[in-house]
């Protein structure tokens, strides 16, 4: 079997490849150990200038996998530390100094989201479906989501979207500004790659000045944000209200909530 996630390279475009279509390029143990292996070969590579992160199928990426857990590591970990340790890999992407474009080719939720919001620019699917349905589950939000979103689309926007936990489409995200672009899924990979040549031929230093200056500029402290999420989302996991939630998605129903 192919590895679930692979990184390629050439001219100084690296592309990091989310490969379990079968799965939706869900957030399982092996997924995000060759995530994080794609993640570090595309950080070692000196002669990379921009990374495009895209995944397989009708999912970009379709978070975590409720079957394989929500938390990593062993019981010598803390709950929050758990929490935090299934992010870690997605995380990576911001020890990457170039620019990074994510190719959304389909739906993207909970974790996917994440990833997704990680990305310094994203184009998306006309009609995939974005979001972060974390509340819907009974769940508190991870993934630095609830410190990422509201700096890019406003607090009021945010709110909307993480109070009520609803999936928007490509047009929508675009209009609230969560994505710089929306095309149809044909033609993601196509305009992520357009703009990946655009950025690649601009000098390299100057790029990665550039990035370096934007995120300084606003101060920007997304895995600090992260661990703070992870107590939050700890708590939430030991709730009756996320058994249920998570139970109601795995046997496709409405969850019924009783706040314990």
């Amino acid at each position: 079997m192919s590895e679930p996630v692979r990184y390629e390279a050439r001219d100084g475009v690296g592309v990091i490849t989310l490969d379990r279509p079968d799965n939706r390029n869900s957030m399982t143990p092996e997924l995000l150990d060759a995530f994080a292996r794609a993640s570090a070969a595309a950080r070692a590579d000196g002669e990379l200038r921009v990374l495009v992160v895209t995944g397989t199928g009708r999912c970009f990426s379709a978070g975590a996998d409720f079957t394989a857990g929500v938390q990593r590591g062993g019981d010598d970990l803390a709950p929050h530390e758990r929490s935090y340790a299934m992010y870690e890999p997605f995380l990576s992407l911001l020890d990457i100094a170039v620019p990074i474009i994510g190719a959304l080719n389909g739906h993207a939720v909970g974790g996917g989201f994440g990833l997704a919001l990680v990305c310094d620019i994203r184009i998306a699917a006309l009609e995939a479906k974005y979001g972060a349905n974390f509340v819907a589950l009974g769940l508190a939000p991870g993934m630095a989501i609830s410190y990422l979103l509201p700096r890019l689309i406003g607090l009021g926007r945010a709110s909307d979207l993480l109070f009520t936990g609803r999936l928007i489409d490509g047009a929508e995200a675009e209009r609230l500004g969560v994505v710089n672009r929306a095309v149809t899924s044909a033609q993601v990979m196509d305009e992520a790659m357009a703009m990946a040549r655009a950025i690649a031929a601009n000098a390299p230093f100057a790029v990665r000045a550039t990035k370096a200056a934007l995120r300084r500029g606003l101060g920007l402290e997304p895995r600090a944000a992260a661990r703070a999420e992870a107590h939050d989302q700890a708590a939430s996991l030991a709730t009756d209200d996320a058994r249920e939630g998570m139970s109601a998605l795995l046997s496709k129903r409405k969850p019924t909530f009783t706040g314990r």
